[in-house]
């Protein structure tokens, strides 16, 4: 396998880390449109032959297309924002690679109610050239981080091996993480979060089908395994409501992610100032006027989340509440993965968020390279057994969680 990673951030450079222990590919070509970040994250990987560093505007598809091209790269991972899904998947499709990502397509609220019914979904763009795709024997596969990605493939051993049958399926995000030196400083990229908390979270039911309600609604505390305790958590659009309906069968599903009191009122007040915002205002500089983005400006405006790890303290937990029936019994369980982020910066010199997101796409190419996964078309997690990956992924020395309720 010979892998193009497009974004030499945190979670990119994450990736370079967890893949540079594994033998299973022949190359990778890390991609980033600062060049300086490419080097640098194949300069910490002790001289790994495997690994060069190539600049790449993650936005201009034929010049994507050629450098999987002059590589022989089969695979494409993105680890960029998800403003650059669209023409990265378009990439890989005209140089026939295979797509790999953490985050799908953007969506856009509905135009007359937008707490109510969806407009847009996260995906549909995707999933409307699956034909093409699964005709061409290509694959893609969509939604391969920790949240989307591990939940989902939480999900799927649920339905393969606990469950006869699914009531619910509830993604529940926390953690008790704090930054030293810093009343607020993300863990995770600010452009993508802003993106998923402001929009409308979308919920699906059988019978109705996905709908939208009102950012940060349904608050609900759930109690997190290895000491992080209890934590409010809310709806916020996610990609697992998108994505689960459509391989595993449930009558309800949901993403509630623990915030805080806190965050949820700054994410509230950058909306009321518009500095959510992704269309360019002119604001005036030494050099004249100039076009900028509001949400481009307060993600420069906070700490880089890779760089915070040294900061950092507690742990991150992703998980997948799952009620339903098994042997006609009730049964509720909670499948989980906690990071704790002494133990990565220690292990890695990753931080917590990063490395936990960044592990599962490295399990799934693997399992490609390998042939345990294996399929054509545009597809989820969901759509691959489980047990593979969740056995990997214990070799990886990251065992997963499960507690019953």
């Amino acid at each position: 396998m010979r892998v193009l990673l497009v974004g030499a951030g945190g979670v990119g450079t994450a990736v370079t880390r967890i893949a540079a222990r594994r033998p299973f590919f022949e190359a990778m070509v890390v991609a980033d449109y600062d060049l300086a970040r490419a080097d640098a994250a194949v300069a910490a990987l002790a001289g790994d032959a495997r690994f060069r560093a190539e600049r790449v505007d993650a936005g201009d598809e034929a010049a994507v297309a050629a450098l999987l091209e002059r590589h022989a790269c089969d695979v494409l991972l993105n680890a960029t924002d998800p403003r650059f899904v669209m023409p990265l998947f378009r990439a890989a499709r005209t140089a026939g690679a295979t797509y790999v990502d953490m985050a799908m397509s953007l969506s856009r609220p509905h135009p007359q109610r937008p707490y109510e019914e969806c407009g847009v979904k996260l995906g549909d763009a995707q999933f409307e050239q699956a034909a093409d795709w699964a005709k061409a024997g290509a694959l893609a596969l969509v939604g391969m981080g920790v949240e989307p990605g591990l939940s989902d493939v939480f999900a799927r051993h649920a339905a393969d091996e606990l469950f006869d049958e699914i009531e619910e399926i509830g993604v529940r995000d926390g953690a008790n993480l704090t930054v030293d030196g810093h009343d607020f400083a993300p863990s995770f990229s600010i452009w993508t979060t802003i993106e998923e908390c402001l929009n409308p979270p979308v919920v699906y039911e059988a019978g109705r089908g996905w709908f939208t309600t009102e950012p940060f609604s349904e608050p609900e505390v759930f109690d997190f395994p290895e000491g992080i305790g209890p934590v409010e958590c809310v709806n916020v659009e996610h990609e697992e409501v998108l994505l689960m309906p459509r391989w595993v069968d449930a009558r309800r599903v949901t993403f509630k992610y623990g915030l805080g009191e806190e965050f949820v009122s700054t994410l509230k007040t950058l909306h009321l100032l518009g500095l959510d915002g992704t269309e360019p205002v002119t604001v005036p500089s030494d050099g004249g006027p100039v076009r900028v983005s509001p949400r481009d400006v307060v993600a420069a405006c906070l700490p880089d989340p890779a760089t915070l790890g040294e900061r950092m303290r507690g742990k991150t937990c992703a998980g997948t509440w799952v009620r339903g029936v098994k042997d006609g019994k009730p049964r509720e369980v909670y499948l989980y993965h906690v990071v704790d982020n002494q133990w990565s910066m220690t292990e890695y010199g990753c931080q917590a968020v990063v490395w936990q997101t960044a592990v599962n796409p490295v399990v799934a190419l693997e399992l490609l390279a390998t042939g345990a996964w294996s399929g054509t078309g545009v597809l989820g997690p969901e759509a691959f057994p489980a047990r593979p990956f969740l056995d990997l992924l214990t070799a990886y020395g990251s065992p997963w969680g499960m507690r019953e309720q």
